[in-house]
């Protein structure tokens, strides 16, 4: 397979920005582009400051953390952020109608052997790509916030995406230390949002029902089975607690559990009263600008730090 070294990034928000750093600290060559400056000059400050919390961690050199910065280049043409791609990544809002302008755009201004790929988590790329005359450049790869750190990236298979396409992104992926994972089927949701969101449906019931705090559930999943799947994921847990013992377990709690169809109430109501979460100041939780918290360290990077730090140790116990 070609070794693909001219990344181009459409969207420079949480994800694009982070997407392209991931690539640019791997040496490739990225294009990242969005609608004004003012966009990408504040992705671009974004960039900075992740690879500095990089420096800290001493997962990156003050060297490499400059050599990755300036691998990146900010276009606000899309034909000229193309023109050199070999894959290009949508990350765009997830809105069908603007994902098929772009991606008819890509095939018109992209060189003519470039991967046309989605970052999108839900949608199917077989229809808001229907419009590229080569389906079998089309796949979806879907990467996780912070995607400059987690390194999972879901490789989803379009109806049309070829298995030359598939094995070049496998090797891409992987060749920037990311874990690319297969599904097989474009459904709603594809693999992992579809458990996670399963888990937020109970999450939110249990809350509703007053079963316990915010703070008390976050606090007992992050200090339970959040930390064992970390290193032997769901089916391996119950592999090591006994299937017998799993068959009972779920035959008795499968009809406690909420199996609603509809978002909950209490998710609703947050988001009725603009309570939206750390970018509003306020969700389930409280959150304080940097200065006046009691570290003085904003959230995001207080999560960074922490999965930087998990990530390490299971670097250095795999090496």
């Amino acid at each position: 397979m070609p070794e693909l070294n001219n990344i181009t990034v459409l969207g420079a928000g949480i994800m694009g920005h982070g997407i392209a750093q991931a690539f640019a600290q791997k040496g490739r060559q990225v294009s990242l582009y969005d609608l004004n400056q003012d966009l990408l000059a504040k992705a671009m400050a974004s960039v900075e400051k992740n690879l500095a919390t990089f420096v800290e961690m001493g997962m990156e050199t003050a060297e490499g953390a400059a050599q990755a910065l300036g691998r990146i280049s900010t276009f606000t043409s899309l034909p000229e952020a193309l023109e050199k791609a070999e894959l290009v990544t949508e990350a765009a809002p997830e809105d069908l109608e603007i994902k098929r302008a772009l991606f008819a755009q890509m095939d018109r201004y992209a060189p003519q052997e470039a991967i046309l790929a989605s970052n999108t988590s839900m949608l199917s790329i077989s229809k808001f790509g229907s419009e590229v005359r080569d389906q079998g450049r089309l796949v979806i790869t879907h990467w996780f916030n912070p995607p400059h750190i987690v390194p999972v990236v879901e490789v989803v298979m379009g109806q049309g995406t070829s298995e030359q396409t598939k094995q070049t992104v496998f090797e891409l992926l992987s060749g920037i230390g990311k874990t690319p994972v297969l599904v097989n089927k474009e459904i709603p949701g594809f693999l992992v949002n579809r458990i996670q969101t399963a888990m937020f449906r109970e999450v939110l019931s249990l809350l509703e029902m007053g079963v316990a705090s915010a703070e008390d559930i976050d606090r007992a999943i992050a200090g339970s089975f959040g930390l064992r799947l970390s290193v032997q994921g769901v089916l391996k847990t119950m592999d090591l607690a006994g299937l017998d013992l799993m068959l009972k377990g779920c035959s008795y709690l499968f009809g406690y559990i909420a199996g609603g169809s509809e978002a909950p109430e209490v998710l609703r109501q947050k988001v009725e009263r603009g309570e939206l979460g750390a970018k509003s100041g306020k969700g389930f939780f409280s959150y304080v600008d940097a200065a006046s918290s009691p570290d003085g360290v904003p959230p995001d990077k207080a999560r960074d730090r922490a999965l930087l730090t998990i990530l390490k140790a299971l670097q250095q116990g795999v090496a």
